[in-house]
């Protein structure tokens, strides 16, 4: 039970007037809690509603087990990782690194879209390592604008105004790097957010390992796994977290921004509704007013 509001068997929440929804909409099953699990858990302490949805079934990523049977395991691991701040998490039927941008897929996200009605969509760049991530985050900019024109996926209703839609972080530079818009101090959030990875441990355990040409060098025990695992991770987002200290220390402060461990940082799309100073306080109310006021130039 999160802020008093009570959870249906799915999770979704039941909803007071005043809660946003954010929708993550990422390639694979963990993609939504490894870029944007600080965000998401911040939305749920503050009683929002988070779904997470995995475009592609999962079913390729694993050195060993394929198919329907790794489509039902990394289901139930995405269920568990939700399970732990009360989130919802959907897993679509797309094929495993076999994803494009279509016509079938841009409708099914228009659809996604208009019937959870989210106040805050999160997805990949199209400028990524992964053709999946990419095609997610094409197709997500091909449905901004088109969720509200009627006369597209009429069967159901338009949108009057798309939401705001925000790019989750990577460490790609070519043709650009992430322009970080919003800057989020998520460090009282990273053991959740592992309790979160660590659930999908056909990943994080296993396939992760096996593709770095680290499997050798794992702890047999869980407890070791996991250890290994979060000291893995939090380097990852500590070298993220430099890369926007310049915009940390800008919306916190000079002594808070300089000793914040773990952010993330999100880019806004130009396709979808901008992001002015009140969108900012009421999408983002974790941050300090500061943050919603223009960074002078430089």
């Amino acid at each position: 039970m999160v802020a008093g509001r009570k959870f249906i068997e799915r999770g979704v929440l039941d909803l007071a007037d005043s809660t946003l929804k954010l929708l993550i909409l990422g390639a694979h099953p963990d993609d939504s809690e490894y870029f944007a699990g600080g965000l998401a858990t911040l939305y749920r302490r503050l009683g929002h509603a988070v779904r997470m949805v995995s475009l592609t079934n999962g079913a390729a990523g694993h050195q060993r087990d394929f198919g329907p049977p790794l489509t039902k395991r990394r289901k139930a691991e995405a269920a568990a990782a939700a399970r732990q701040i009360g989130a919802e998490y959907v897993l679509w039927d797309w094929p495993d690194g076999q994803l494009q941008p279509t016509l079938e897929v841009r409708a099914q996200v228009i659809r996604e879209i208009r019937s959870f009605q989210p106040d805050l969509v999160l997805t990949h760049r199209t400028n990524d390592y992964h053709p999946d991530h990419r095609a997610v985050g094409q197709v997500v900019a091909d449905a901004s604008f088109l969720v509200t024109v009627p006369a597209i996926v009429p069967d159901v209703a338009a949108l009057r105004k798309d939401p705001v839609v925000a790019f989750m972080p990577d460490r790609f530079t070519k043709p650009t790097p992430l322009q970080p818009d919003v800057v989020i101090d998520v460090s009282d959030c990273v053991e959740q957010i592992v309790d979160m990875l660590v659930c999908h441990q056909s990943q994080f355990y296993e396939w992760v390992p096996y593709n770095r040409r680290e499997d050798r060098d794992l702890p047999l025990d869980d407890a070791g796994k996991k250890a290994h695992f979060r000291r893995w991770y939090l380097a990852n987002l500590a070298a993220n977290t430099e890369r926007f200290r310049s915009e940390l220390v800008w919306v916190y402060g000079p002594e808070r921004g300089a000793a914040i461990r773990y952010a993330e940082a999100f880019e806004i799309s130009e396709y979808a509704t901008p992001l002015d100073a009140a969108g900012r306080a009421r999408l983002f109310p974790m941050l300090p007013t500061r943050a919603n006021s223009a960074k002078p130039s430089t």
